[in-house]
C-alpha cells in the first residue's frame, strides 16, 4: 500500500509541481474558471469486457467531468458490471502548455479511487493511474460532442480471499495489478 501511494505521489509531483511553478506575468482578463461539464458513455467496454471473459459478464459505464481553469477535470464515473455496481472518483489534468490548454481538445493524465459493491454487502477498493484524450468532433451552438479514450493502470487495495468473487465490478479479474481501456463518446454542455 505504501509503495502504491509513493508511486501516485511521485507521478503527481511530476505533473503538478512544474505547472504550479510556471507563472504568466502578463496581465490579461481572466476567463471563467468553469468551462462546462462533459457527460461520456463508454462504448467499448460493453463489447470488450464480455468478449474477454467469454460473454459471462456485462459492463456499462457512464462518466462526467467538469473542466476548470482550462486545465483541471474533476471526474466521477459510475457503472454496472456483473455481479454489481461500481464508482470511481478522481481528477485529471491537461499537461499541455497554457496556450494549448484553451483548445477544446485535451490530453488527460490523472488518478482515480474506485469502489464496487457485490451482493449488497461486500466492497472492494482500488486505485488507478489514467491517461488518455478527449477530442471535440462537432459543435452546435453552445453544445459540443466529444470522442476519446482512457487507458488505466489499476492497483487492488483489498486482498484476494477465499470465497470471494474472482471478478471485481469496475476493476476486472481479482489480482494485485490490472489494466483497462475505455473508448467513449460524450456531450459537453
Amino acid at each position: 500500500m505504501k509503495q502504491i501511494l509513493l508511486i501516485v505521489w511521485t507521478l503527481l509531483s511530476f505533473v503538478l509541481v512544474p505547472s504550479a511553478l510556471a507563472s504568466d506575468t502578463t496581465t490579461v482578463a481572466k476567463p471563467s474558471v468553469y468551462q462546462g461539464t462533459t457527460v461520456k458513455l463508454d462504448i467499448l467496454s460493453p463489447v470488450l469486457i464480455p468478449a474477454l471473459h467469454h460473454w459471462h459478464f456485462q459492463h456499462y459505464e457512464l462518466a462526467a467531468n467538469v473542466r476548470l481553469a482550462n486545465r483541471f477535470y474533476p471526474t466521477l464515473e459510475l457503472g454496472y458490471a456483473t455481479p454489481g455496481g461500481f464508482a470511481r472518483i478522481g481528477c485529471d489534468i491537461n499537461p499541455l502548455k497554457k496556450s494549448a490548454a484553451s483548445s477544446p481538445h485535451a490530453l488527460l493524465v490523472g488518478v482515480r479511487v474506485g469502489t464496487s459493491v457485490q451482493a449488497r454487502y461486500y466492497t472492494d477498493a482500488w486505485g488507478e493511474i489514467v491517461a488518455g484524450c478527449q477530442v471535440e468532433i462537432a459543435k452546435v451552438h453552445n453544445t459540443a460532442f466529444y470522442m476519446g479514450w482512457m487507458g488505466r493502470l489499476k492497483f487492488l487495495f483489498t486482498p484476494r480471499e477465499m470465497g470471494l468473487s474472482t471478478y471485481v465490478p469496475g476493476y476486472g479479474k481479482r489480482q494485485h495489478m490490472g489494466w483497462g481501456f475505455n473508448y467513449h463518446i460524450g456531450w459537453r454542455f
